[in-house]
């Protein structure tokens, strides 16, 4: 009797039961708790089948495998010899993806491992299974697909409305309230004003991520590690000036879930003023320029391609007066003694240099510079009326024209290209017009911008002026990145450009 029993709960077919619902909704959480009751007690009352376990995912999408830890733990115990046979409600419970669907079943078969569809009644050992499964699983790729096109169709509608769905999870400065809009994270705020400041004042994005790191400061990740890319990615972001480009990446596949940038292959759509800024939009804009002008590649006067370089306070601003060429720093050695030095790079690299200019010592260098700032100071009152006065000029110069007027013109001629588009009539020539204002009102825009970042340098060079009590003493680096545009060497005289426009010429060693 003992061996009979053995015997037979040998033969019986250990079966395992497959569930998942799409979603975590309590509505779905409920069937998916139906589902696991339903074959627990369907697989126990066969007394010729023997529960093998009830793999079941939860909230996870059918269209890839990938992340359905059960599904794959499933798939596993089948592979090693656990389960003989697999039961699920039906083909769009098991895969949404036809290529997935018959991997797995011709995978099972190879096994010699059934799979079940209650809903379908198909069984893949069948000789007509593949075939009805085939069909059927490609109707619920269909399906599939079908409902992931009326999901972008979904977003792109809000999109266009203005509405705008940021992720915040590992967005710094902000979070999001009880109604899901974007608000600042008043000490996150600090580290993104901290990383665009020092990048106007002329750090490079590895030493404003080294500064980072040097007070223990994390990343929205958490991480401690500040990589420039990371800051870059910062810098660029329209969100911290208030505003929202969405549908920088799209789905190209509903099944893999890829993300592509868009390169224009789908619409984005811009929101202005869509949640509160964290930046100005003014400084937003310089530190675009800022960011293109150390990007582009420059060709020096020999027509060699030249780098912007952060590594110093002085590099990729210190000129020769003789040829136009930028200075470098290099190292004169005397016995054991390191001198830094700076000179022409007509001289450095050329054997026969068409240059005449002097090398200078680096701490005369920066004594000359010294004395530039120190005149401007001595001189305060002067210079902050003259540098007032010439803002006025350029504010002058730009009166008259109206953003909210242009808006108001486009306004009117995207409903009139509706009105035509719709009655098929020639609508071209109000294409163009549009395209004419829209370019007319990036170059005010642009120009808004500019007299924005030229009020904010005189501002700025005010408050360092009217902060000094008296003269300086010592280079400082911070300073010099801060107020200080350009160097031109003469000789033994220097000309320092300020980023107001100012200049001021000192003689180096008087």
């Amino acid at each position: 009797m003992h061996r009979a029993a053995e015997d037979n709960a040998r033969h019986k077919l250990r079966v395992a039961a497959y569930c998942r619902v799409s979603t975590d909704e309590e509505e779905q959480a409920s069937s998916y708790e139906v589902q696991i009751e339903h074959y627990t007690s369907f697989i126990q009352g066969n007394p010729e089948w023997e529960l093998a376990g009830i793999f079941a995912d939860e909230g996870i999408s059918g269209t890839n495998t990938k992340k359905r830890a059960e599904f794959n733990r499933m798939i596993e115990e089948c592979m090693a010899g656990k389960i003989d046979m697999v039961i699920t409600k039906s083909i769009s419970r098991f895969a949404r993806n036809t290529l997935d669907c018959l991997k797995y079943i011709r995978q099972l078969k190879d096994k010699g491992i059934p799979v079940f569809f209650e809903k379908e009644n198909i069984n893949t050992m069948d000789s007509k299974g593949e075939v009805m499964l085939t069909i059927m699983a490609s109707l619920a790729q269909q399906e599939s697909e079908s409902l992931s096109q009326n999901v972008k169709l979904g977003i792109q509608y809000r999109y266009q409305q203005g509405e705008i769905k940021v992720n915040h999870t590992r967005f710094l400065g902000y979070t999001k309230d009880e109604n899901k809009q974007l608000v600042v994270v008043p000490e996150e705020a600090e580290i993104v004003k901290r990383i665009f400041r020092e990048f106007l004042e002329g750090s490079s994005l590895l030493q404003i991520g080294k500064g980072l790191e040097a007070d223990g400061i994390l990343t929205a990740a958490g991480k401690p590690k500040w990589r420039p890319e990371t800051i870059r990615k910062i810098l660029k972001n329209e969100k911290y000036m208030g505003d929202a480009l969405l549908q920088k990446t799209y789905t190209v596949d509903c099944l893999t879930k890829k993300r592509v940038i868009n390169n224009g292959i789908v619409p984005q759509y811009y929101v202005e003023n869509s949640h509160e800024a964290i930046i100005p939009r003014d400084v937003y804009m310089q530190v675009q320029e800022e960011l293109a002008r150390r990007a582009k590649p420059f060709t020096d006067i020999g027509g060699k391609m030249r780098c912007y370089s952060c590594k110093y306070a002085l590099s990729s601003i210190v000129f020769c007066g003789d040829c136009g060429e930028l200075y470098r720093r290099i190292t004169w050695y005397y016995g054991n003694r390191a001198t830094p030095v700076w000179r022409c790079i007509r001289r450095i690299e050329c054997r026969t240099p068409e240059c005449n200019s002097q090398s200078i010592k680096e701490a005369d260098l920066k004594r000359g510079v010294v004395k530039a700032i120190n005149k401007l100071v001595l001189g305060k009152e002067d210079f902050i009326s003259a540098m007032r006065k010439n803002v006025e000029t350029v504010i002058g110069e730009g009166a008259g024209r109206s953003i909210d007027e242009i808006e108001a013109k486009l306004a009117q001629l995207q409903n009139e290209l509706v009105r035509l588009a719709s009655g098929r009539q020639n609508y071209e020539a109000v294409v163009e017009e549009i395209y004419r204002l829209r370019e007319l009102k990036g170059k005010i825009l642009a120009g808004s911008a500019d007299l924005c970042g030229k009020r904010r340098r005189i501002a700025e060079m005010e408050e360092f002026l009217s902060s000094q009590s008296g003269i300086l003493f010592e280079f400082d680096d911070k300073l010099v990145r801060r107020i200080v545009n350009r160097v031109t060497v003469y000789g033994g005289r220097l000309t320092v450009e300020f980023k107001t426009g100012t200049e001021v010429s000192v003689e180096i060693y008087g």
